[in-house]
């Protein structure tokens, strides 16, 4: 079974224009953005079986993916609330 990406834009459609914005404004989520992106693409990889790792490897950049997630999603709302 296909495990699908887990793009920012499409899992908070309601801050697809911040996002834009941030990614050109602000360096650290820019930064953020990067690493949320590059972890998620090893996570599918994983997933979909193009790359192995092991159990605890996997749980491990999920857990890296989630919490890149978390400080994005604070930066974020910090915009509406701007």
């Amino acid at each position: 079974m296909q495990v699908e990406h887990h793009q920012l834009a499409v899992d908070f459609p309601e801050f697809k224009e911040q996002i834009h914005d941030l990614k050109s404004s602000d360096a650290h989520f820019a930064k953020l953005f990067d690493e949320y992106e590059a972890t998620d693409k090893a996570v599918n990889r994983a997933e979909n079986g193009v790359e192995h790792l092991g159990d605890v490897a996997l749980e491990a950049l999920k857990k890296v993916r989630i919490h890149l997630k978390d400080q994005l999603f604070q930066k974020l709302q910090a915009t509406v609330k701007a």
